[in-house]
């Protein structure tokens, strides 16, 4: 199969360069756009979606307190999360503004920030792969979308609760930076969005020969370790929570593992075929 437009594929360095750019700049721009449209939505945002996790009557903590209370016990119901929130700089609500509406500009624009980066790399692509430009975006999507409601209704809420709970002593007074919650959250759910990405990234490392099925079955063992590691990180330190971020993380490192078989197996087929 030959490759979409001749001259694309001997593109210079620079020419490519310019390309980029601008994939960049059309991404940027709708990032900008969607970013407006939250930074007008300040009320909701702030009140319905951030401040959420901070309310003991939050979703995920009543689900928790139901599956305690079916096991016969109360130790998972929440009844309070005692701190309060404030502001010590004259701009720093503006700023969390600010950055929140780009966040939020960011997550809603992923499927054309995708489109853009599919764009851009479809030109080395074969004609059977661009076919799968609205599969990719669909996928890329729906696991990013995924990655950030995990990150929002699991791990935020074991974050809010453990972090929030915790003092060293009744000395401390518990009032929270409102820059410091929303960075909380924001990193949060853009780290879990991005993980959840895994499949993709791992799609495009075995098309570029970087990883094969046999070196990630090998390093099991060691990605299991480093996502405990990272659950210890991103999670309170109770086995609870460290379980509950990293059995979707090896799920989805399992099934990186079955794309890049696949990835291997069709492009053995496509030398046989050019033989």
């Amino acid at each position: 199969m030959k490759k979409k437009k001749e001259n694309k594929s001997e593109m210079s360095f620079l020419d490519h360069v310019e390309e980029l750019r601008w994939h960049l700049v059309r991404s940027s721009m709708a990032v900008f756009a969607f970013g407006i449209i939250a930074f007008l939505m300040k009320g909701f945002i702030f009140n319905k979606i951030l401040f959420a996790p901070k309310d003991p009557s939050f979703i995920t903590y009543r689900f928790f307190c139901h599956v305690s209370r079916f096991f016969g016990a109360d130790g998972l119901c929440i009844t309070e999360i005692p701190f309060q929130f404030q502001s010590l700089e004259m701009a720093e609500q503006f700023s969390v503004h600010i950055w929140t509406s780009i966040t939020a500009g960011f997550i809603m624009a992923f499927p054309f920030i995708v489109w853009e980066f599919w764009k851009f790399l479809s030109p080395g692509l074969y004609e059977k792969e661009r076919k799968n430009a609205k599969s990719f975006i669909i996928i890329s999507s729906f696991l990013f979308f995924l990655g950030v409601l995990f990150g929002y209704y699991v791990i935020t809420p074991l974050s809010v609760n453990f972090l929030g709970n915790y003092s060293v002593s009744n000395m401390v007074a518990r009032n929270i930076k409102i820059g410091s919650y929303i960075s909380l959250i924001r990193s949060t759910v853009l780290a879990s969005g991005l993980i959840f990405e895994l499949p993709i990234i791992m799609f495009f490392l075995t098309k570029m020969g970087i990883v094969t099925p046999d070196f990630l079955k090998t390093y099991r063992k060691h990605a299991l370790v480093v996502v405990l590691v990272l659950a210890a990180v991103i999670t309170p330190p109770d086995i609870i929570s460290q379980v509950i971020v990293a059995i979707p993380i090896m799920g989805l490192y399992e099934i990186s593992i079955y794309i890049s078989k696949v990835v291997v197996k069709r492009e053995l087929k496509k030398e046989k075929e050019n033989e």
